[in-house]
């Protein structure tokens, strides 16, 4: 049987890490890279401008981590796009002065919530969002958290737009390769895994279809990426 023939979850030493421990620093320096070598950030970008309508005024990035992400995004649908309000969540809180400063140059206005995204999902209140976006996050999860997950983010916004690790042979080959890039042991053996808790198919959109949701959107992308949109039908306009 192909052993990436199903999601195999194993916890990753990063998420175990704290945010100042020297391993994680260098780890999260290694993310930056294989995000840029993905070209998650590029993907994200055509996926906003073809799914989220202008004006967009509000997005919410779940898993945002120190936001480097979300500021390569902005860098690129930022001259169409201006006056965005980006909400960065993450249960740890990486985003500094100088980051923010960054997004205020493209004329972007931050704000962060350090939280766990289940904890912040399940408040009643709160702001409603235009889209909510999600890199190399998803696949941290089990399906049934997942639907819990998908079915508490949807009245929050009327789309989602993920991009996600491909669970695929030569994805996880590329991973032996993270050693000639300098990547840590916490890179190297995290981008295994998560290549291995990935996504192929349809999967997000049977989940999202489990959730009560639409799915417009499910293919690879590239040699290394999923992608993934959906529709809420439980979405509330702003307040």
């Amino acid at each position: 049987m192909n052993t990436l023939s199903h999601r195999s979850l194993v916890p990753e030493i990063l998420d175990g890490l704290a945010a100042d421990d020297p391993r994680a620093r260098a780890s999260r320096r290694d993310l930056r890279r294989i995000n840029a070598l993905m070209f998650q950030a590029p993907i994200m970008a055509s996926l906003l401008r073809k799914f989220v309508p202008t004006p967009q005024r509000r997005i919410l990035e779940i898993g945002a981590g120190d936001g480097t992400f979300m500021l390569a995004v902005a860098r690129r649908i930022a001259r169409h796009r201006p006056a965005v309000e980006l909400t960065l969540l993450d249960r740890t809180g990486l985003v500094t002065a100088a980051l923010a400063a960054d997004f205020g140059r493209l004329g972007w206005k931050i704000e962060t919530i350090t939280c766990d995204v289940f904890d912040w999902a399940e408040r009643p209140d709160g702001k409603h969002f235009d889209a909510i976006t999600v890199n190399l996050f998803l696949h941290h999860f089990h399906d049934a958290q997942l639907v819990h997950l998908f079915s508490l983010l949807m009245p929050k916004a009327p789309l989602l737009l993920a991009t996600e690790p491909l669970r695929a042979m030569p994805a996880l080959a590329a991973t032996r390769l993270l050693p000639v890039l300098g990547a840590n042991d916490v890179t190297r053996h995290d981008a295994a895994q998560s290549v291995r808790a990935g996504f192929r198919g349809s999967e997000l959109s049977a989940l999202w279809l489990a959730a009560n949701g639409k799915p417009l959107e499910e293919r690879r992308a590239g040699l290394f990426s999923h992608i993934f949109v959906g529709a809420s039908t439980k979405a509330g306009g702003n307040p």
